[in-house]
């Protein structure tokens, strides 16, 4: 391969500024084809970003001999199915997180793209962005000494209006998105701490709906240890008053801590005895860059992609282990 050519399956919101435009700005890169099941809003995409194709069948953009690489940006019901395909055609993967519905099915795709020997990627872009990296530079520094402990809170309210129970967003129907918001949003955060911390190793969590508004979950505890032997702890509730929403994880090491959040991007602290200090770090206007970047370098020879198939699996087995009970006791499929 001298050039990435990006076939692109779902055009929705996430592709329009996060992640569509940053394929043809890095180098040896093209975004060559686009696919939505709707055929105006497939051309309209097209026609906006400039992109030469345009497809309204997942199937036809696969087969196109011009793509060489599968970016799926559906909801995670149909990622498997998806990757799976592409890799059968010979195609490279990039896929939108969470990986798959479940860790079976992330586990099928890892089989056909390594039958296939392709590449395997998926979007934990936080992985690649100067704020985090600067986290684990200072972790990589022993900036506060051995590390200890980790704790993460993510409090978010309702929204306004209770939806419709017949009209719920994607996301809170669990056999399109695997779960609630914790599986959305929190994924990025589990991920991100296998990056910082390594592998969890053992989890024990509790997981209940308390607002009532969603089959899914809305509040979510759990403990971890990670292989390293680090101990972990998070909350995540989506039901918590608007004047107590928080984004924070906080690394305890045995010389000082580091503070920082997911979403909301504040300074980051770094304290060590009576000392500290904060860094700021801006992300780019098409937060995917770096990582799509990184993707490209190991799909030419010339780096690797921090973000597999193989890493992204870990999170979504941890997701799985967290909210198992809750979705057995329910007779609900994920």
């Amino acid at each position: 391969m001298r050039q990435v050519n990006w076939g692109m399956i779902g055009c929705g919101n996430v592709t329009e500024v996060k992640s569509g435009p940053a394929f043809n700005q890095v180098k040896n890169s093209c975004l060559v084809a686009v696919m939505r099941r709707n055929t105006e809003k497939a051309r309209d995409y097209a026609r906006r970003h400039g992109v030469p194709s345009w497809y309204d069948d997942a199937e036809k953009l696969i087969a196109d001999p011009e793509v060489n690489t599968v970016y799926i940006a559906t909801p995670p019901s149909s990622h498997a199915e998806y990757a799976i395909k592409a890799a059968n055609a010979g195609k490279h993967v990039y896929v939108e997180k969470p990986m798959a519905l479940n860790h079976g099915e992330c586990q099928k795709m890892i089989t056909a793209s390594d039958r296939a020997g392709k590449g395997l990627f998926v979007a934990y872009y936080r992985r690649c962005l100067p704020y985090f990296r600067k986290v684990n530079s200072l972790l990589r520094q022993g900036a506060i000494g051995d590390i200890r402990l980790v704790q993460l809170k993510l409090w978010r309210a309702l929204p306004e209006k209770k939806p419709d129970p017949e009209h719920l967003p994607w996301r809170h129907i669990p056999e399109i998105s695997g779960g609630g918001l914790f599986v959305d949003l929190g994924s990025h955060q589990l991920d991100l701490l296998d990056h910082l911390l390594g592998p969890i190793a053992t989890v024990k969590s509790m997981v209940s709906n308390q607002s009532g508004w969603y089959r899914v979950e809305d509040t979510v505890t759990a403990s971890f240890c990670f292989k390293s032997g680090i101990s972990g702890c998070g909350s995540w509730c989506f039901a918590a008053p608007r004047a107590n929403e928080t984004d924070r994880i906080e690394i305890v090491g045995s010389e000082g801590k580091i503070v920082f959040s997911t979403f909301d991007f504040p300074p980051i602290l770094w304290k060590r005895g009576r000392v500290s200090q904060r860094y700021r770090r801006a992300n780019p206007r098409h937060i995917q860059q770096p990582l799509i970047n990184s993707v490209v370098d190991e799909l030419l020879g010339r780096g690797s992609c921090p973000s597999t198939g193989i890493s992204a699996a870990r999170t979504t087995r941890v997701m799985d282990e967290i909210l198992k009970n809750y979705y057995a006791n329910r007779n609900i499929c994920r």
